[in-house]
């Protein structure tokens, strides 16, 4: 079995590192890592175009071959399937993470770790994002696990020929050791909203000048939501799986806009 390792953190995160010795353990398993050479967090699903994209070799324990580029998740899929390709070898599965912080609800937009999956199913590869929900992770242990089972049952499924290309599963943990977490829900994808501001860097208050200003949100805590929510199982203490793919078509708005009169 061939996997991709990609991420949104950069090559040298521990999450990466973490996802890639579990992954490299399973016997029968070869992990291949293509991931960006820095920082690349809420990239979403962009490529690089108008500029070259530069690519070296890296060293990841557990990585039979790794590459660091200076692009996006999604031109790290993109590439490796091609570089590897040339290697005569095709890739199986692509996994994307283990990110620090979650990628919950309204946040896979984006999410340059869930593009890295999502550009996986693009190019008919089975994918699976998987993230803890802290920026400051430090407990990667049931993400590794719920990552080494998806791994088996994709596994099974290409065996049986009833894999689902278009499927990526969305895997979220809370930042708690695995024995304090409270159980895995199978979800859908929830709203996630921030207490949010543009702050001016100059310490000035007037939006209205220009200027340099810095992002900042505080995730907003949920009450009373069910916990079939991608969002609140997590804040809920529960881990979270989701299905999801690129199709946003809304199909029951279909028949409606046509009554528009837009033609």
């Amino acid at each position: 079995m061939n996997i991709l390792v990609t991420n949104d953190d950069g090559i040298d995160s521990r999450g990466l590192s973490e996802l890639v010795k579990r992954l490299s353990s399973i016997e029968g398993t070869r992990v291949f890592v293509c991931a960006p050479d820095g920082q690349r967090s809420a990239s979403g699903h962009g490529i690089t175009m108008t500029k070259p994209m530069s690519v070296s070799y890296a060293e990841i324990e557990g990585a039979e071959v790794a590459y660091k580029t200076s692009g996006l998740p999604a031109d790290c899929v993109k590439i490796a399937v091609e570089l590897l390709e040339r290697k005569k070898i095709a890739l199986d599965m692509v996994f994307s993470g283990i990110n620090h912080g979650g990628n919950l609800g309204t946040d896979t937009l984006y999410s340059g770790t869930v593009a890295g999956a999502l550009e996986g199913s693009i190019c008919d590869i089975p994918a699976v994002a998987v993230s803890v929900d802290s920026h400051h992770a430090e407990h990667f242990e049931l993400a590794c696990d719920l990552a080494e089972k998806a791994m088996k049952s994709l596994a099974k499924q290409i065996e049986d020929g009833t894999v689902d290309y278009r499927t990526v599963l969305n895997i979220n943990t809370p930042n708690l050791p695995k024995e304090e977490i409270k159980g895995v829900k199978f979800t859908r994808l929830g709203d996630r909203e921030y207490d949010e501001e543009f702050a001016p860097l100059d310490g000035g208050e007037n939006m209205d000048v220009p200027g340099d200003f810095k992002y900042y949100g505080t995730p907003v805590h949920y009450e009373g939501l069910p916990d079939d929510i991608d969002v609140i199982a997590n804040q809920n203490g529960f881990a979270s799986i989701t299905p999801i793919n690129v199709d946003l078509t809304d199909y029951d708005k279909i028949e409606i806009i046509k009554s528009w009169g837009l033609v």
